[in-house]
Parts: structure tokens; C-alpha cells; sequence
């Protein structure tokens, strides 16, 4: 999509994405790297010089004006500052596109308690969005978004004017109706938390390409290309220098004791079982916690140790890393 054309700056170009039906795809990216241009060609508000954009086996770009409005009703969208009508109430808001598209007034009325409910907002039918939190505009916009039962919800930085709070709020709510409604939903975000959060795959992007795309564990345990490293960077519980002298450092660094120093990464159940203990107890190797962590990224947890392993000698701490490889552990040397 949008290759090079002369006299033409290109926005996005070179793009090639799968997503899966009922997945929560993200996309990240800093501010001018083309996330909010792709998604907006997803629906067709911008239009792809070249390529195509195929939504269940149809192709966008090939669809006249009239056959676009009817698909378009299966993709809801929310936005970063709500586009509410200030002058409609909250079930007006709602009713707005269940309106465009002919539905009759008792089926309207009835989608429009349905949604509320859905979005927590039962009671604030008659307000005016003056009235709402910003979190609740965005409920708002969310219930909008809904209400011709979309198979699509693109996210345009739905959360980035919201508090900590609200947004995890808005995140749980979008989760849930993933898991409700099965509603596949693409979000742009330039905040590594809402990824982490609720995403089960991600696309980074950079400069108008995706330089980088994958499971999200997979991503934020390993990431490889250097705007993907800067981005986990900033919300990773664990320090990523060998040196371990973060702030979560367990033992100051003249304290250390020296040995081969490891990080060791474990997912799923793997998390809560006591794996290292019982893996160097029948040796001469012993070891010590320097940093750790436990965590989780959507529902799959995970954990993260940097420990310092002594005693023994090279063969046995070697065998030690083997081990736990062994039972399926990612271990990273960070020094010898």
C-alpha cells in the first residue's frame, strides 16, 4: 500500500498484515510512524494507492460508494477524543447510527438498552456527554461503535486521553466484549501497556513500515528490532542490563557475588513452580537472586528472574542451564 509515487511523500507503503477473526491485533507505534493511516484504510477513509485491503474474503478497494456504506456498518470505530454529538444525549449518541441505517424505533430503543448495559452506563440514558467523566464518553463512543453488530472495532488511541485508571477501565471493558461478542478488534496505540494488557498479537511500526510483528509475549520477552526494544523498555518490570543494579536490584552491585550471571524466563504455569530450586539442588551449584519478577501479559502469566549462579564448576553450572532448558525455561547468559 501506498508505494512510492512520484512528487508523492509515501505514508505507509510495503504492508502486509494477517489478522485473525476474534483476535485482538495492536498496532504501535510513535507519533508520524503511519499506524493511524492504516488503520483509517482498513475501512476505506483513505484509500490505498496500490494493494488491497480484504475483509472476509472481499476486497475493499474493489467496492463502488454504495456497496462500501453497507460494509462499512460492519466496522465500528472509537476515537481518542470521543466525537460525541454534544448536543444528543447519551442514548441519542448511540442511537445515531442504528438511525442511518432505517432501523425501526422500538428495535432502536431496544439496542440502545442492550448497549448500555453492555458498557455500564444504564443510568446515564438521558445525560448529555458535559455530564460524563471522560471515561464515560468513551463508554459512550464505545456503545456507538457497537451498535450496528460489527464484526470489526478499530481503535483509534482509544485510551491515550484517559488516567491510568479509566484506561485500564476502558481495557477491561474492550476485553470483555472480545470475549462476549467474539468482535475482532485492531488497535493503534502508542502506549506499551494497552499492548501488554489486552492484545494477542502486535504489529511495531516505524516510518510507514511494520518493522516488526509477532505474539505479544513473544515480542515483549524478545524484542528485535530497536523501536520495539525502546518501547518495552518503558513499562518491562525487569532491567535488561547485565549489571542488575536497577531499581529492583535485589543486592547492591559490590555485593554481587561473582559466577555466571543468567535470565531466566518463565511462562504459563511454569511460573508459580519452584523449577531452579529443584533443578540445582542435586548439584555443587548454588545461586542468588538478583532481580525478579512476576507478571502477566493479558491472562498468560509470566516470570522473570536475573540470578548469579556460583559453586560447581563450568561443566556443572553448563549442565544446570541445560536442565533448565530442558523443561521448556528460556535461559539468556548475561556474563561469565
Amino acid at each position: 500500500m501506498y508505494d512510492n509515487v512520484p512528487g508523492r511523500i509515501p505514508a505507509i507503503q510495503q504492508i502486509n498484515l494477517h489478522i485473525e477473526r476474534g483476535e485482538i491485533f495492536g498496532i504501535i507505534g510513535h507519533s508520524g510512524a503511519g499506524k493511524s493511516t492504516l488503520l483509517r484504510c482498513v475501512n476505506m477513509l483513505e484509500r490505498p494507492t496500490s494493494g488491497t485491503i480484504t475483509i472476509d474474503g472481499e476486497d475493499m478497494t474493489a467496492l463502488d460508494s454504495r456497496q462500501l456504506q453497507v460494509k462499512r456498518r460492519k466496522i465500528g470505530m472509537i476515537f481518542q477524543h470521543f466525537n460525541l454529538l454534544s448536543s444528543a444525549t447519551v442514548a441519542d449518541n448511540i442511537a445515531f447510527p442504528l438511525k442511518l441505517a432505517g432501523m425501526s424505533k422500538a428495535a432502536v430503543r431496544s439496542r440502545i438498552n442492550e448497549l448500555l448495559e453492555l458498557v455500564g452506563l444504564t443510568d446515564h440514558a438521558r445525560k448529555y456527554p458535559n455530564q460524563l467523566s471522560g471515561g464515560q464518553k468513551q463508554r459512550v463512543g464505545i456503545a456507538r461503535a457497537l451498535a450496528n453488530h460489527p464484526d470489526i472495532l478499530l481503535c483509534d488511541e482509544a485510551t491515550s486521553a484517559l488516567d491510568p485508571q479509566t484506561t485500564s477501565s476502558i481495557l477491561s471493558l474492550l476485553l470483555d466484549i472480545n470475549k462476549k461478542l467474539g468482535i475482532t478488534i485492531l488497535l493503534i496505540t502508542h502506549e506499551m501497556q494497552v499492548i501488554r494488557a489486552i492484545c494477542d498479537r502486535v504489529a511495531v511500526m516505524e516510518g510507514g513500515h511494520v518493522v516488526e510483528t509477532g505474539k505479544v509475549l513473544d515480542v515483549f520477552l524478545k524484542p528485535q528490532h530497536a523501536v520495539t526494544r525502546d518501547f518495552v523498555g518503558q513499562v518491562s518490570d525487569l532491567s535488561k542490563d547485565s549489571s542488575a543494579d536497577g531499581p529492583t536490584a535485589a543486592l547492591e552491585p559490590s555485593a554481587m557475588p561473582r559466577g555466571t550471571r543468567v535470565r531466566i524466563t518463565y511462562i504459563g504455569s511454569k511460573t508459580y513452580e519452584p523449577i531452579l530450586f529443584q533443578t540445582v539442588k542435586s548439584t555443587n551449584v548454588s545461586f542468588a537472586i538478583l532481580q525478579g519478577t512476576i507478571s502477566s501479559m493479558k491472562d498468560v502469566p509470566y516470570g522473570q528472574l536475573v540470578v548469579e549462579l556460583t559453586g560447581g564448576d563450568a561443566h556443572e553450572i553448563q549442565e544446570v542451564i541445560t536442565k533448565l532448558k530442558q523443561e521448556g525455561i528460556d535461559v539468556e547468559v548475561l556474563s561469565s
